[in-house]
């Protein structure tokens, strides 16, 4: 493959990365499904994986001053034993939610080897699963009273959320939107309960994304260094945009539209997913 074809590659990956990643709608189906539309086949889960670091680097910039309180009143309460301030809470809730994706992301490692080429990354799979995630996210509204704020967050929400966003491992369950939904269960205001998914997936993200870029073959493998920083670069930009505009919108809207989006895309998958692989040449 030419250079400049892998650049483009990823370039898209990038965007698609940056665009999905903290919607509710799956980045890791889209960054599967798009390239194989393209004709590109399966990236494979470790260029998404790294690509993804494009995307935490945004988040942390957008998020730097919440971060860094964070950080100042966790380091206060455990000199003084004091975990009354929000941002103290915040602190413990994002710890305490990043224990269920490390626990069940190292057992799935060890359990189960081919997890990364099972059925479960299949497109109809796949497609199945965003419907799913469609009803519960379109079920959550509906009953949710969107009373809680983030600056009422305790240890038991990083829990919950934290159990919710270990079932994004399940390729088309995404990330932002089990995290979303499972807060809007919960009662949380829409944009608090993005803002909590935003800061709970840092530790998650970044964690997956150093272990992959730490695999020397991936440097060999479909796409190679030059290119992959750019998908990161480009991860990263678009990312920034995304976050900021997700939050507006949810100031003043439900998450409708990524519900009827998602079951779009679900049910295409359904119908189409079969032949997709067969002409992608995907196993």
């Amino acid at each position: 493959m030419a250079l400049p074809q892998q650049v483009l590659e990823a370039f898209v990956l990038g965007l698609v990365e940056g665009i999905t990643e903290f919607l509710p709608i799956s980045s890791m189906a889209h960054l599967k499904v798009v390239p194989m539309l393209l004709g590109w086949g399966d990236p494979g889960l470790a260029v998404g994986a790294t690509i993804q670091l494009g995307s935490i680097l945004a988040v942390i910039l957008y998020f730097r001053n919440d971060l860094l309180q964070v950080l100042c009143s966790t380091a206060r309460s455990i000199k003084h034993n004091d975990w009354d301030s929000p941002h103290a809470r915040l602190g413990q809730a994002i710890f305490a939610g990043t224990i269920p994706v490390l626990v069940i992301g190292i057992a799935v490692k060890i359990l189960i080897p081919g997890f990364d080429h099972s059925s479960l990354r299949s497109l109809h799979s796949i497609g199945v699963i965003s419907v799913v995630m469609a009803a519960l996210l379109a079920t959550a509204e509906r009953v949710a009273s969107h009373q809680r704020a983030l600056s009422d967050v305790r240890v038991r929400d990083g829990i919950l959320v934290g159990c919710a966003q270990a079932l994004a491992i399940i390729p088309g369950v995404s990330r932002s939107g089990s995290t979303l939904t499972a807060s809007l269960f919960d009662n949380w205001t829409r944009e608090d309960a993005a803002r909590f998914s935003f800061l709970l997936g840092i530790p998650a993200i970044l964690l997956v994304g150093l272990a992959e870029l730490g695999d020397a073959s991936l440097l060999a493998g479909p796409l190679g260094l030059v290119p992959l920083l750019v998908g990161v670069v480009t991860a990263f930009a678009s990312s920034i945009l995304v976050i900021h505009c997700f939050i507006q919108f949810l100031r003043r809207n439900s998450t409708t539209i990524f519900v009827l989006y998602r079951l779009a895309f679900g049910v295409f998958l359904i119908a189409a997913g079969q032949s997709i692989e067969a002409s992608a040449g995907s196993p």
